[in-house]
């Protein structure tokens, strides 16, 4: 009797572990990237990601992540797993380099950086000093 109620519970674990077959696809809205076009990224916070292009229609696209991710801007770095050569909005999850902390992607929205003062270089928008 233990044998066989061990056995249930084990297959009722797998059910809820195995993802199901008629799963939703992603929706239509959703952006991906080809990972092979991309140059760098950038941090400009701990919410946001800038994905650099080398080509294309578009040559920067934000991603906002959903939640702030600790440490992003400090270690201005990211690990993911690419599977098709993609990375797509609101489906992945990128690790913050040296802590390993998982936050999950946003939406990809097309990225203009804000104009330049003409004579001291700077971001109008914050002062920022490039």
């Amino acid at each position: 009797m233990r044998l066989a109620l061990s056995g249930i519970a084990c297959a009722v674990a797998l059910l809820t572990v195995v993802p199901s077959v008629n799963a939703e696809p992603p929706a239509a809205n959703n952006v991906c990237l080809d990972a092979g076009n991309i140059d760098h990224y950038s941090f400009p916070d701990d919410k946001t990601i800038l994905f650099h292009m080398n080509g294309g229609k578009v040559r920067i696209w934000r991603n906002d992540l959903p939640r702030a991710c600790p440490g992003l801007k400090f270690e201005q770095g990211i690990a993911l797993e690419i599977r098709g050569g993609m990375i797509c909005s609101n489906m992945q999850v990128v690790y913050v380099l040296r802590r390993w902390t998982p936050c999950f992607l946003g939406a990809f929205t097309p990225y203009t950086p804000p104009p330049k003062d003409e004579m001291s270089g700077r971001d109008k928008s914050n002062g920022d000093r490039h």
